[in-house]
């Protein structure tokens, strides 16, 4: 008799945004290769209720302490799921024994804390959340390297210079080419930019993503995000890392050899791919959706971003220089100035303008550790929001 392959046990940090219910999609589909042990979310309970009743996972967290209540009445008729509520509760249920894959897909710093204990439980990390190596990078890596786990991006284009570097072992990267649409403001003039609205920038070209990411993505602050996490993922310098904008999305991102030869991962945009490529690599499973068609693509473009027009890219790559707590600044000030802007608080070139001046009033350290990390991101919220209140 054929023994029964066992399930691997996956917990989704932030379940309901967009790459967590992408995951979702993925587990249905390989019901007999994946298991969902943990879901969680921040303050989205009926969505992570839903999922509760259909993924029947060990444990549900809501990060807000404020809706274990109604978590707990929604999932009454599951007694076989716990509940449990708080930022604790989130940065412990990842240390389950039985937890073999955590997809970290929180946005912004809180995905810290939870993807370090991930870690250090010895637990394959598939990030999503970008910020955790904008602001940690090298302390993550270190941590990697030490607990011995696996981590694989599944960001759209980590995961293609990921997938564009598998085989080739030592051979030196000349170049990391990273893709990105430009967002809906592309084309813009500067003058246009000082005019357009939240609503306007949440309208992305290509990509369903969630509020703050579509944001970043709008002001190429995203690109630089990714711009560090690339640095870190792979062991480049950022004077290596080229930033080109492709409108198509098809190109996903690539790697130049010192030979000359360019290999890069093309594709539909599909979160779904990368997120199911980080589960199960080496190998390849069947996903269901749509293929590319380069008959229908016709064109690829690509461009230099415009780093006067979109100052937000130049101060990212200005952190990745400086080093040491920097970067932790510039993301902590972003998440302000981001939320700002939604809010219309501040203006989309404003955000710009908060991030730098949080930049230069913000108590720099040239080697941070985890608490210097986490006083730093305090300090740089509230200077960053006093410049919004002032503004």
């Amino acid at each position: 008799m054929k023994e029964e392959k066992k399930k691997k046990q996956i917990c989704i940090l932030g379940s309901t945004g967009s790459i967590g219910t992408q995951a979702l999609d993925v587990i249905e589909q390989h019901s007999d290769l994946y298991e969902v042990y943990c879901l969680t979310a921040n303050n989205s309970v009926q969505k992570l209720a839903e999922q509760a009743h259909k993924f029947k996972p060990a444990a549900v967290v809501i990060a807000n302490e404020e809706h274990y209540d109604e978590l707990q009445q929604l999932l009454a008729d599951e007694p076989d799921i716990k509940v449990y509520a708080g930022r604790e509760a989130l940065e412990e249920i990842v240390q389950a024994e039985p937890i073999d894959m955590v997809l970290a897909s929180m946005v912004g710093f809180s995905g810290l804390v939870p993807t370090i204990n991930a870690i250090k439980a010895g637990k394959k990390i598939c990030l999503a959340n970008k910020e955790t190596l904008v602001v940690a990078g090298e302390l993550i890596l270190n941590l990697v390297q030490q607990y011995h786990v696996d981590m694989l991006p599944v960001d759209s284009e980590h995961s293609a210079i990921f997938q564009s570097l598998v085989g080739e072992n030592m051979n030196e990267v000349d170049k990391i080419l990273l893709t990105c649409s430009g967002g809906p403001f592309r084309n813009y003039t500067h003058e246009q930019l000082k005019t357009v609205t939240a609503a306007d920038a949440l309208k992305h070209p290509t990509w369903d993503m969630g509020a703050k990411i579509t944001i970043d993505s709008a002001s190429l602050m995203n690109k630089g995000f990714e711009v560090m996490e690339a640095k870190w993922l792979f062991g480049v310098p950022a004077d290596k890392i080229q930033v080109l904008i492709h409108p198509q999305s098809i190109v996903h991102s690539g790697v130049q050899f010192m030979d000359g030869a360019v290999k890069a991962q093309l594709g539909v945009p599909d979160m779904r791919l990368p997120i199911q490529y980080a589960f199960s690599f080496p190998q390849r499973l069947n996903l269901n959706g749509e293929r590319l068609d380069l008959f229908k693509a016709q064109k690829l473009e690509f461009f230099e971003p415009d780093v006067k027009k979109f100052k937000c890219l130049a101060l990212a790559y200005e952190a990745i220089n400086k080093g040491g707590n920097m970067p932790c600044i510039l993301n902590a000030a972003n998440e302000v100035a981001n939320l700002a802007f939604r809010k219309n608080q501040c203006s989309f070139l404003g955000m710009a303008e908060i991030i730098e001046q949080t930049m230069q009033k913000t108590a720099f350290d040239k080697n941070p550790d985890l608490d210097v990390y986490l006083q730093t991101d305090k300090e740089a919220r509230r200077i960053a929001s006093e410049i919004v209140s002032n503004s």
